[in-house]
């Protein structure tokens, strides 16, 4: 039975990005880039006006004083988009709106409100410097700069510069598409009154929701009864997604079917079980080079599995290079007791906050499970290493800060 670390490391080292595509910029937000991302042209490419006024040489202007204005013939005006045809010589300018292209001969840009000026003159009452308010060529960006890494999550501004550079497609790994699938005969959708033996399932909505925060697609599948026959044809239709996702039918029960029906299709596994709490009995299979996880029913170790396995899983899917969320120490402000002796790591649901240079935590409550509730203020999951039963108040630990971006 693997321990936690050694279950990701078997995770991880079998699956593989989805082969690379190329999408339009209107479609790459959040994915990963497939490939480095290079400049091929410089931004801007051509050195404009960085204000609304006027397009002078500086040295004209070099005397320039309130009791002493300096008056300047105006060639004519340059809206954004426009070119001039006549350079800027000594005694004129050009009026010139802001992104225009400075015209030959100019060097500077006097602020309109800097200004008077007339049908066809302008006066400036003080000098400047050459090359004030002017965007020079390839000052943002130079031809052959590294813009993006392959793996790195593609943001509003990436897309902003590879725009800019005159990349409208972009190669990415495409959003995995997961199948989710929940068993059991006593659930009912949330929108029914339970029976007599039957709960709500809420597992397909935490759990699809856990696969679209982390940029997947989650493709729900109607609930599956404890049949082996209808759960062996769900089954042979998810083959057709790129990842697949049970809850629930995973134990040794009588009608826990999973198992046995994910090899019979031709699954491989790669390991069963592993040595934690809550959520010990994961599974994990390969089948037609597709990540197969069989997550046990219980809903926060339901949850707790798809955050701690499932989740670094789908992003290597994606192509992500950062796997794992933030890890960092905290103290225990009320501390913590457990079974003597367990050698299993032991998760506990946490709220962690910021006093100073300090990072706190507080047990969400009861951390039983099936205790859906110790789910709704927790922001990091507390990880407890083997052998370890108490954690006095003012203890540390080791969290996984599960509300932070992955930054590993």
């Amino acid at each position: 039975m693997p321990t936690p670390a050694q279950a990701l490391d078997l995770i991880l080292d079998r699956v593989a990005p989805l082969p690379p595509r190329s999408v339009p910029l209107s479609e790459a937000l959040g994915l990963a880039a497939a490939e480095a991302l290079v400049a091929a042209e410089q931004v801007p490419p051509f050195t404009n006006s960085a204000m609304d006024g006027y397009a002078v040489r500086a040295a004209d202007l070099a005397a320039a004083a309130p009791d002493h204005p300096i008056r300047l013939r105006v060639l004519g005006d340059l809206a954004a988009g426009a070119t001039s045809d006549r350079a800027v010589e000594t005694g004129t300018t050009w009026r010139i709106m802001t992104g225009a292209p400075l015209p030959e001969g100019a060097d500077a840009v006097v602020p309109v409100e800097d200004t008077q000026r007339g049908a066809d003159w302008m006066e400036a009452r003080k000098p400047l410097r050459a090359g004030a308010h002017i965007r020079h060529a390839g000052e943002d960006i130079q031809a052959g700069l590294a813009l993006v890494a392959p793996g790195r999550v593609l943001r509003p501004g990436d897309l902003g510069v590879l725009a800019a550079v005159g990349k409208p497609v972009v190669p990415i790994h495409p959003r995995a598409r997961v199948a989710v699938l929940t068993t059991g005969d006593e659930l009912v959708d949330a929108a029914e009154r339970p029976g007599p033996g039957q709960i709500r399932d809420a597992n397909i909505h935490s759990i699809c929701a856990q696969v679209a925060a982390c940029g997947a697609v989650p493709v729900p599948f109607p609930r599956v009864r404890d049949d082996r026959a209808t759960l062996a044809g769900v089954l042979r239709e998810a083959l057709q997604a790129d990842a697949i996702l049970t809850t629930g039918g995973i134990s040794v029960g009588d009608y826990d079917f999973v198992k046995p029906i994910l090899e019979e299709l031709g699954a491989r596994r790669v390991f069963w079980k592993v040595a934690q709490k809550p959520g010990g009995p994961l599974g994990f299979w390969m089948i037609e080079g597709k990540p197969v996880f069989g997550i046990p029913g219980n809903p926060v170790a339901a949850m707790l599995m798809v955050e701690e396995y499932v989740r670094p899983a789908l992003r290597r899917l994606m192509g992500f290079s950062a796997l794992h969320r933030p890890v960092a120490e905290a103290v225990l402000e009320d501390g913590w007791s457990g079974k003597a002796g367990d050698r299993r790591t032991t998760f506990l649901r946490v709220v962690a906050r910021r006093e100073g240079d300090r990072l706190l935590a507080r047990l969400t409550g009861p951390q039983g499970s099936a205790i859906l509730s110790s789910m709704l203020h927790a922001n990091a999951l507390a990880v407890i290493p083997p052998g370890v039963d108490r954690v006095e108040p003012g203890g540390t630990l080791t969290l996984h800060l599960t509300e932070a971006a992955e930054d590993h």
